[in-house]
């Protein structure tokens, strides 16, 4: 179930997002190229505005346009900016230890270095990276939980490397920021961490046959709250810890899952007048 509704909340949230970009990327083109769109939706809008409403209001919708695109660029190259830079710094503060004791015990198989181990007295655990996932722990983590407890922080760390949801979540976030005018992307980017947090528990519990340890782990680091630094990366400790406690108590828990009633309205509005506009135009 889980897992069908991550699936669910990413590819409704880039179903959305994908064919609105690729519409204001083709209308971009014919106003900056002098493109030839015979079948374009904001050109349509644009067009229908300046006909039969007020005309500035065409260069509101110009400004919207180019304002999600440029934000859009903008934050991605950010972003690989600030990962790469992160990424270097850690590498600074590397426990060669740690690093050789837990890579070969959990990644050995793999031969490569997908655990690094950082100096610092707060307990972290994230995974970070968007091209190649790397799980980061901290000094401070090691010497908080016991072998099993962080057992099965790895676990669940690894379970968000394996299937890169560092980069699914960078999306979803990224999106959602730009285009908040649909605030449901906003919404569907939090069941999806919370999907994803979920899952990565049960992979957790089932490669240690029990849910104590992960348990145990989440409660000392409930008191942290410590959250990744970059939004590329999924932090253990960082998405719905109370809820996750209680479900390794009562497995069945379930949250329902209701599309929050203005969000959902507003988003609904917004697709339907675009899409009434497009089948005026070629009706």
């Amino acid at each position: 179930m889980w897992e069908k509704r991550s699936k669910v909340m990413f590819g409704s949230s880039v179903l959305i997002a994908g064919v609105l970009l690729v519409q204001m990327g083709l209308y971009a083109m014919k106003v900056l190229a002098g493109w030839d769109l015979h079948f374009n939706l904001v050109d349509v809008c644009s067009a229908l505005i300046r006909t039969y409403f007020i005309p500035e209001l065409a260069y509101v919708l110009d400004a919207l346009v180019f304002y999600t695109l440029f934000f859009l660029v903008a934050a991605f190259v950010r972003q690989i900016v600030l990962s790469a830079r992160t990424y270097k710094q850690l590498r600074h503060l590397r426990h060669e230890g740690h690093c050789t004791a837990l890579n070969q015990a959990f990644c050995r198989s793999r031969g490569e270095e997908a655990i690094l181990v950082v100096e610092h007295p707060a307990p972290v655990a994230f995974t970070m990276g968007m091209w190649k996932p790397r799980i980061i722990l901290s000094t401070g983590l090691v010497k908080l939980l016991d072998h099993n407890e962080l057992k099965a922080v790895i676990y669940h760390e690894m379970f968000h490397q394996k299937h890169r949801d560092p980069v699914k979540t960078f999306v979803l976030s990224l999106v959602a920021a730009v285009m908040w005018y649909l605030p449901i992307l906003k919404w569907f980017r939090h069941h999806y961490n919370i999907a994803r947090e979920v899952l990565a528990d049960h992979y957790a519990v089932n490669r240690l046959g029990s849910g104590q340890d992960l348990g145990g782990a989440l409660v000392k680091m409930l008191k942290y709250g410590r959250t990744a630094p970059v939004q590329a990366a999924v932090s253990f400790s960082d998405t719905s810890i109370n809820y996750r406690i209680l479900r390794l108590l009562d497995p069945d828990m379930d949250i329902p899952l209701r599309l929050p009633f203005a969000p959902t309205m507003i988003s609904v509005q917004v697709l339907l007048l675009l899409c009434s506009l497009f089948l005026i135009e070629f009706s």
